[in-house]
């Protein structure tokens, strides 16, 4: 058993934040949440993609969710919803790509080579970095990127990949949560994500993303190219939430946001910690 820490910085007293309540996976299970520093309002859920979100009330001063993360079930797999093409700007493929899509897989004999020349494709139009904005912002389907490569995060690039996938027909997942790199000892500071497919009974986990920033080369399938950690809290793209005060459809909800009264939703700064649960601690002293 671990415990997944994640502090925000100071928030006002009756501010809303809305934040995951996590999913299993074939490597971890949330299996409980605590809050400090604010309470839990309301448990509102996504149906279609079966997620869940917690509604928290900051008490003022720091807040902080506490998340119990379990090994999962021996038979756990990853949530069939997150392989589910579902038709929404963030994952749907505009018809310039599709058609780019469908021809490259064809031309690489389709399979797993098809699957792995869509990886490639992508990785190849992609310079890795953290634009003020979004390569699709505004768009209402995911464009083609034909030429020339862009600035982009991991939410970019696998934004990007997800709508290619699947246009050519392939089961493709977008896991989002936190990775805990090696060299910070547990400690992180952001939201991280990446593609999991699903081709001829083989599932594989692709991190193009850590790939390009940690110049491993082409982008090969592996859950951590990089040496760390990661727990997921979520997959997809395209929640909505039933809450009494409902925000607008949301692009993901991988972190606490805040909830403005007029449903608008805003990043704050945190830290996440990764680390072996009290009694676990006991154990090993």
């Amino acid at each position: 058993m671990r415990r997944l820490s994640v502090e925000t910085a100071p928030r006002p007293r009756g501010e809303r934040l809305l934040a995951p309540l996590g999913v299993t996976t074939p490597h971890d299970a949330i299996a409980g949440l605590s809050v400090d520093g604010g309470r839990i309002q309301e448990i509102a859920t996504d149906a279609e993609l079966g997620l869940a979100a917690c509604l928290i009330e900051a008490e003022g001063g720091p807040l902080a969710l506490h998340y119990t993360v379990e090994a999962p079930p021996p038979s756990a797999g990853y949530p069939e919803a997150a392989f589910a093409a579902r038709e929404t700007p963030y994952t749907t493929a505009a018809t310039a790509l599709a058609d780019a899509s469908r021809r490259i897989a064809e031309d690489a004999g389709g399979g797993g080579a098809g699957l792995a020349a869509l990886v490639a494709e992508a990785e190849s139009r992609f310079a890795y970095a953290h634009p003020e904005h979004a390569f699709n912002e505004g768009a209402e389907a995911i464009p083609h990127l034909s030429c020339g490569t862009t600035p982009g995060s991991c939410v970019d690039i696998n934004t990007y990949l997800i709508a290619s996938l699947r246009a050519a027909g392939y089961e493709a997942a977008y896991v989002f949560g936190y990775f805990f790199p090696e060299e910070r000892a547990g400690v992180t500071d952001d939201m991280h994500c990446w593609v999991v497919t699903r081709c001829a009974g083989e599932v594989l986990a692709w991190d193009v993303a850590h790939h390009m920033k940690a110049g491993l080369g082409r982008a090969r399938p592996a859950l951590n190219p990089r040496p760390g950690e990661r727990v997921a809290l979520g997959h997809s793209m395209g929640h909505r939430y039933r809450l009494s005060a409902a925000p607008p459809l949301l692009k993901l909800l991988a972190e606490p946001l805040t909830l403005g009264p007029d449903g608008a939703v805003r990043e704050v700064p945190l830290s996440a910690r990764l680390q072996p649960s009290a009694a676990a601690q006991r154990r090993s002293a």
